[in-house]
């Protein structure tokens, strides 16, 4: 299908919204102790060990200043190490304690059974449709990626 056809397509809104729908239903699972935006900086964190504050703010798109109280935060909790870095004395690098880790583990475990509990309802039919669908976007957003 071409790019004008795919805009045009009156069907793409409406999956659009049910997919947006199925992605903030796996939130079902509570992310405490944490806020969403401690859990995204976790999530960063795990991608992307041993970042600096800088670069963490890039990745969620805020601001150092911001990202320095979030980082307080998770430090308080004990998920965060602070360290210093081997590039500079004026930096610190940043990575998840092997608290932060589990808990991580823990909560995307917790995600994967409530996922696995309704992908066992389904039928085999609907599993292989969601599998191929799937599939085909994971390969659409990689190539979008890297472009």
């Amino acid at each position: 299908m071409d790019r004008s056809r795919e805009q045009d397509d009156p069907e793409v809104p409406a999956l659009a919204r049910l997919f947006e729908s199925v992605v903030e239903s796996g939130w079902d699972v509570s992310p405490r102790p944490l806020s969403v935006s401690q859990l995204r900086a976790v999530v960063v964190l795990d991608h992307h060990d041993g970042i600096n504050l800088r670069q963490l703010a890039e990745q969620l798109g805020s601001t150092p200043p911001l990202v320095s109280r979030l980082c307080d935060r998770l430090e308080a909790v004990g998920f965060l190490d602070r360290l210093p870095s081997a590039r500079s004395r004026r930096e610190l690098t940043l990575r998840l304690s092997d608290r932060g880790r589990a808990y991580l583990r823990d909560l995307r475990a917790r995600r994967r059974e409530g996922v696995e509990s309704l992908l066992a309802k389904m039928s085999p039919a609907g599993r292989a449709a969601l599998e191929a669908g799937l599939r085909e976007y994971q390969a659409l957003a990689e190539a979008d990626l890297h472009r």
